[in-house]
């Protein structure tokens, strides 16, 4: 059972942070072998919601063996924080990330160094390369974690709600770069139903995860979260239910209307190409014999020019026999 009060109820990342986090990332893993990087989070708390939307990064290093083993510079952090907040000041600093992809043995303990400048520090996981559907964002804060043997209690991570959100000109920046992203060949309709399989992937995901937490907690593998039941109680609570016939009735008419109109749209579209078709090949017909005509015109044409000629070529020499 996990206890200990903060504001934050969700975290908004910037693209401008994950744009940040990925050129970080990618220049660290051309010269070194180093698996993760780390680096400050700013931004700005209002009303439970924990705006990021800024970020740099800090040298760090760690041992893989030995999770007690590690460097976080700090000189270098509190250089770059007074620098930034010369530039703005309304951004402070509002925890840190990594690029993980999941939590480290060491993460307490440098959320514990970050936490000196910032009280309510928050730990957000940046996945440079996801290899998973849905958003490469987990946003984690620091709670006390009591026991029910009565042990002291040990610090640990609990998960808050994530999302991407941005302004209106980081909006207009991610569109011109996804113009070089994606395929302007490909028709509205292909990348909306593309849309829809990636959708439909990422919720098969979730509820495959899902299934795993309940078969692991009915194994005894895992304890019993309540609040986490609660919610799953929720969810299968907004499910519909399907078992009445006037709701099956209401989605088989209007899945047969929608059938209807797609059947009616293509027996259309093939109707136009067919008269397309067949325009081009009139068209095409009239163009081929208006070039035979034109042609037999350009040789009666010359071969009347040639008897011309040849006529008054006879009579010049008629003249000059006489």
């Amino acid at each position: 059972m996990s206890t200990g009060g903060s504001p934050i109820e969700t975290v908004v990342v910037h693209p401008l942070v994950l744009l940040s986090v990925v050129d970080h990332y990618n220049r660290i893993d051309k010269v070194s072998s180093q698996k993760r990087v780390v680096g400050c989070l700013l931004g700005s708390l209002s009303k439970g919601s924990l705006d990021v939307s800024n970020s740099f990064a800090v040298p760090f290093d760690e041992d893989e063996k030995d999770p007690n083993v590690y460097f976080l510079d700090h000189d270098y952090l509190e250089t770059m924080y007074n620098m930034f907040k010369k530039v703005n000041a309304k951004e402070k600093i509002v925890g840190w990330y990594h690029t993980g992809p999941k939590l480290h043995p060491n993460d307490i303990k440098i959320n514990e160094i970050i936490k000196s400048y910032c009280s309510d520090s928050v730990l957000v996981i940046i996945d440079a390369k996801p290899k998973d559907l849905g958003l490469p964002t987990d946003a984690y804060i620091s709670v006390d974690e009591v026991h029910d043997d009565g042990t002291p209690t040990t610090r640990t991570f609990d998960h808050v709600r994530s999302e991407i959100g941005a302004e209106e000109a980081e909006e207009v920046g991610v569109e011109h770069l996804l113009r070089d992203i994606k395929d302007t060949t490909v028709g509205s309709l292909s990348q909306h139903l593309s849309t829809l399989v990636a959708a439909l992937k990422s919720l098969f995901s979730k509820l495959d995860d899902i299934s795993v937490y309940l078969e692991q907690v009915t194994d005894g593998t895992l304890p019993v979260n309540h609040p986490i039941i609660y919610q799953l109680q929720d969810v299968f609570n907004l499910l519909p239910n399907l078992n009445i016939p006037q709701l099956m009735d209401a989605f088989t008419v209007k899945t047969n209307d929608q059938n209807l109109v797609m059947y009616t749209a293509s027996i259309i579209r093939a109707v136009i190409a067919l008269h397309s078709l067949i325009n081009n090949k009139t068209s095409n017909r009239a163009a081929e014999k208006d070039g035979v005509k034109k042609v037999e015109v350009e040789k009666e044409d010359k071969e009347e020019k040639e008897k011309d000629t040849s006529k008054e070529d006879s009579n010049k020499k008629d003249v000059k026999s006489t």
